[in-house]
């Protein structure tokens, strides 16, 4: 077993020291790492098939409680998280066959007209939108689109669209930790432990809630003096909203669908619809109510993401079947030394402060049967370390650029458009707005369960 548990920390190490350098596409990192731990630590560390077979998880697929629970909530499983793959795999379809009609661009050019093109009530929708839709989207889409369209409209509007994409990036980030679907750690989590879609609704989403009316007022007080030159425009020379859609006809079914998805999402936990069964739907419905676009659609969806979170899975399940994250539990109950203040604190903490700096989805997957641990140990309920994990996780990557694949996104696209935006520029806004909402997260988390 000690062997089986050195060559597992190595290998998870070497794995996340390799995604923090970048010197090869990230999937490639966990997929081969992913080989390397059912190799080296199942075959020649445990010499168990059993862990293999547990991690790989395939039969799961073949139950019938993975698409249908009949209300009861699933427990955590081992290895591959098969319904976090499928749910993302059809979000990400149904995304791109929204984005190909123009429904995004529609929508931000929408409201810049229903506020009449003024900078700073722009400032503030496309912050609430961001948020909004980063609630049921993936973040890395709302934040590709906005942004450009923010640039779009500042070149017209003679505004420097930096603070504005910043902006929109935290809320991007804030937005997705409100709900199951809007960030993969949530995804990850609520998949893990049989969560609906309302359960992170009305506990994270209250936190988030609370937090936006502080962050935008944040953003709107450090920025304010950016767009007070702002300069007026003849709004008959603004481009119509209408000339962003490409295909009325799949304009209209992309917007049903998107409603659709929507409801089955917010109804999960009744209908006892999975995750993976509602994704697997959606993705189905796009692709048939637009047969010549299928390929075209199919072509743009990010399988590298699936892949990535394939290996890190893999990679995940040897350090949980080694015993070694139950080692990391009983550490962090140490430490508190049963203080539940104090244990809650770290998680949200460390949480926040480890997803600044390294991919939060993995840290988050490896933090899930950790948090399992605790509660069994502690006898703390399991709803609360898991509330601390989702909002630690999702705003601790709103702190640097490199935090959360947004991040990364929404200032490249800033810099390819003459706008650079380094690390100081980005912290010296995204660090005391990733404080405060931390700040609200605790005193909420503490006033609330504890």
């Amino acid at each position: 077993m000690l062997l089986a548990q050195i060559i597992a920390i190595l290998i998870f190490l070497i794995m996340f020291g390799l995604i923090i350098l970048e010197l090869f596409e990230r999937q490639w990192i966990t997929l081969v790492c992913g080989a390397l731990t059912l190799i080296l630590v199942f075959g020649l560390g445990l010499h168990s098939w059993t862990a293999v077979s547990e991690t790989l998880n395939i039969k799961n697929l073949f139950t019938l409680s993975f698409w249908y629970t009949a209300g009861e909530s699933t427990e955590s499983s081992s290895g591959i998280n098969w319904a976090t793959i499928i749910f993302i795999a059809g979000m990400m379809i149904m995304v791109e066959g929204m984005a190909r009609v123009g429904f995004f661009r529609w929508l931000c050019m929408q409201l810049a007209k229903a506020v009449h093109y003024k900078v700073i009530p722009i400032f503030i929708t496309f912050m609430l939108m961001s948020a909004g839709l980063s609630m049921f989207i993936d973040s890395i889409t709302v934040i590709l689109f906005l942004a450009t369209v923010t640039i779009e409209l500042s070149s017209l509007l003679k505004f420097n669209p930096t603070p504005m994409i910043l902006s929109e990036i935290f809320c991007a980030n804030l937005g997705g930790s409100a709900t199951m679907c809007g960030d993969p750690p949530n995804i990850i989590i609520g998949t893990s432990f049989g969560y609906s879609f309302m359960d992170f609704l009305t506990n994270t989403g209250a936190i988030a809630g609370i937090s936006l009316i502080f962050v935008i007022l944040y953003f709107f007080l450090a920025y304010r003096k950016e767009f007070k030159n702002s300069t007026e425009i003849d709004l008959s020379s603004m481009p119509s909203p209408s000339s962003a859609i490409t295909d009325k006809r799949g304009f209209v079914i992309s917007s049903v669908i998107f409603l659709i998805a929507v409801v089955l999402l917010v109804t999960h936990a009744q209908t006892g619809l999975t995750v993976a069964t509602i994704g697997l739907f959606i993705a189905l419905i796009t692709l048939i109510t637009a047969p010549k676009h299928m390929g075209e659609i199919l072509k743009k969806v990010d399988y590298k993401t699936v892949l990535f979170f394939i290996g890190l899975f893999i990679v995940v399940g040897g350090l949980e079947q080694t015993g070694l994250l139950e080692i990391v539990a009983g550490f962090i109950g140490k430490i508190s030394g049963g203080n539940v203040y104090l244990m809650i604190a770290i998680i949200i903490w460390i949480s926040a402060i480890a997803s600044a700096f390294i991919d939060n989805i993995p840290f988050a997957a490896t933090m899930i049967p950790v948090i399992q641990s605790l509660a069994a140990s502690t006898g703390l309920p399991l709803t609360v370390m898991t509330w601390s994990l989702s909002m630690g996780t999702d705003i601790g990557g709103s702190a640097t650029p490199i935090g959360a694949s947004a991040n990364v996104v929404g200032t490249s696209v800033a810099g390819k458009a003459g706008y650079p935006v380094g690390w100081a520029k980005y912290c010296k806004t995204a660090v005391p707005a990733t404080i405060l909402v931390l700040m609200i997260s605790t005193i909420f988390i503490f006033i609330r369960y504890l």
